[in-house]
């Protein structure tokens, strides 16, 4: 079994409120603290087959402009999906099945560049994307406990998708063996391993109670495993592949300074950080009455991502 990285985004950043406030609150956290940033996936190479963990954003997603007061910049984009694929050694012929932690778009962005692919995914999640067709799976868990995580299905010798909603109602995570290490990819239950490390949830969930006893049950197998923490949206997950790091929550892992970040000009739209949702102000929104030509600067403040419902202050000028 081979574990490689598909490298997406880097240079970003995002805030400690952003990544630690889901139950204390964001103001008992420091938005001066920022964390590196990234977007990233991965590919595990059994021998026999090639499976996929997530599909990043759109080809055509906008570049993001980075923005000092955001709670969270993904970063420069480093080239899209399917180059980045092949960057890693892969074509899309070659992909047999596709394993996908949660429906937001930075996750299942390029899903139709894989037509022939069987994909995993949780059902909650295939029902709110309106997923269907011979080629999608609905996760049913049918091979019951993986160590002290309740639900779980056998996708491949050594390879296992479990049930971990919270961030998502239908949040999974994939844990794939190899070499008597665990190597846990796991979307977004945490944004960032200080999160980790300090048993913070971020403030994006769509149940607080299950998100919580995700990351209990998380906490709880890494005290009992080796395993390599796998994450989306830091660096983090690229150097802990690269360092086969094994995760000791009695020493966290250095926090290291941001790296430069690049600032351009907004075009006046806006992407939701969150799932990925571009605001064009030309188009408005009309599932919120909101007309065309209205600026960001002027959606009401309690106005709402039509696709993740998260709030104006996740949105980044792109």
């Amino acid at each position: 079994m081979q574990i490689k990285v598909v490298k997406l985004y880097e240079k970003g950043f995002m805030t400690q409120p952003f990544a630690m406030g889901g139950e204390d609150g964001e103001e008992k956290f420091d938005r001066k603290i920022k964390y590196r940033s990234s977007l990233q996936n991965y590919v595990i190479d059994t021998g026999n087959e090639v499976i996929l963990v997530d599909t990043g954003l759109p080809s055509e997603t906008p570049p993001f402009t980075a923005d000092p007061d955001s709670s969270i910049y993904i970063g420069s984009k480093i080239r899209d999906y399917v180059d980045a694929l092949k960057e890693a050694g892969y074509t899309p012929d070659k992909v047999s099945k596709i394993l996908i932690t949660h429906k937001h778009e930075d996750h299942t962005g390029e899903l139709r560049a894989f037509p022939n692919a069987k994909v995993y995914i949780g059902p909650e999640d295939a029902d709110a994307m309106n997923l269907n067709g011979p080629n999608i799976v609905h996760a049913t868990y049918k091979d019951g406990p993986y160590y002290n995580f309740p639900f779980s299905q056998k996708i491949a010798d050594g390879v296992y998708f479990i049930k971990a909603c919270g961030h998502t109602n239908g949040n999974s995570l994939i844990i794939a063996e190899k070499d008597g290490l665990f190597f846990l990819f796991h979307g977004d239950i945490t944004y960032t391993d200080e999160a980790l490390y300090e048993n913070k949830l971020s403030i994006v969930y769509e149940n607080k109670a299950a998100a919580r006893e995700t990351l209990d049950n998380v906490r709880e197998f890494i005290k009992n495993h080796p395993t390599v923490y796998l994450s989306t949206h830091t660096p983090l997950g690229i150097e802990n592949l690269e360092e086969l790091r094994v995760v000791d929550l009695g020493k966290p892992t250095a926090t290291l300074p941001l790296e430069d970040i690049v600032y351009t000009t907004a075009s006046g739209r806006y992407v939701c950080s969150v799932c990925g949702y571009v605001y064009d102000p030309d188009l408005g929104d009309s599932s919120q009455d909101v007309d065309p030509g209205t600026p960001f600067s002027e959606l009401p403040v309690d106005w709402k991502c039509p696709r993740c419902r998260q709030g104006l202050d996740k949105f980044n000028p792109a």
